[in-house]
């Protein structure tokens, strides 16, 4: 009797054992499958030209970061130097708040990935579904010139794969080309910070050059949408917005075009 109920115990864990592994091999496969996007932030928080206390506009960071995140996307952080994105002081005040920044001012996890992102340098394009680069001014100078950001794009471009920017983002796309020598962006429709915006928001003097004007001269087919309001566009791959407004629209196409590659 004594062995019988030895022998029904040992069953018993083995089956359990059984269930486990299965478990853990489904848990596996759905971890696989999981789709993964690359933030590509700014380490800039002064600008050089005047001084002016600049950086990661939060709005365009945390709306996508967190609705990518709730749709069970994997996000992972890169920045030309690795370590602090610095936020711009002015995205995180009340007048600039909304239901994703007041989320992120009080997520310490958040918080400690955007200081504690990986050098570009250390990233693989091949790793990741898309790619996506947040606004503020900060990214005017540390992104257009980046060889590993530009190449970064480049191949992710060439490889068929989502890429996206708001607001001041679309910088990033300045010196990227494709295996033809061409820039991407040349007969592209591109969205980004528009002159008028600069100008009513006073963020003109913390750039390098003005983006609506950079895109148009290299050859974008730069559209924009009313002053502060949400404008997107999707040109095969790319996806681009209008300003901090838009930058929930552009994780739902980015998401969108995520779903239609399954």
């Amino acid at each position: 009797m004594k062995t019988k109920i030895q022998i029904c115990r040992v069953t018993a864990i083995a089956v359990a054992i059984l269930i486990s592994c299965s478990s853990l091999k489904a848990q596996m496969s759905k971890s696989n499958n999981m789709k993964k996007i690359l933030f590509v932030v700014t380490n800039v928080n002064v600008a050089p030209n005047n001084g002016a206390a600049i950086g990661l506009w939060l709005e365009e960071f945390a709306a996508p970061y967190y609705f990518l995140k709730d749709a069970g996307i994997d996000i992972t952080l890169t920045s030309p130097k690795g370590g602090v994105s610095p936020v711009d002081l002015r995205s995180s005040s009340e007048k600039a708040s909304s239901i994703y920044t007041k989320r992120f001012l009080e997520d310490t996890v958040a918080q400690k990935a955007l200081y504690h992102t990986l050098p570009i340098k250390e990233v693989n394009g091949s790793d990741y579904d898309a790619i996506y680069y947040p606004g503020g001014r900060g990214p005017m100078w540390d992104l257009p010139e980046n060889p590993q950001s530009i190449s970064l794009i480049e191949s992710m471009y060439a490889a068929g794969k989502p890429i996206a920017f708001v607001c001041h983002g679309p910088v990033a796309l300045k010196n990227a080309k494709t295996s033809t020598g061409t820039l991407i962006m040349k007969g592209r429709k591109l969205a980004g910070y528009t002159n008028e915006e600069e100008q009513a928001g006073n963020t003109g003097g913390g750039v390098p050059y003005l983006l609506e004007d950079m895109l148009k001269q290299s050859g974008a087919d730069y559209q924009k949408g009313p002053k502060f309001e949400p404008f997107v566009l999707k040109d095969k791959t790319i996806i681009s917005g209008q300003n901090p407004h838009s930058s929930l629209k552009v994780a739902e196409e980015l998401l969108n075009s995520l779903n239609a590659k399954k």
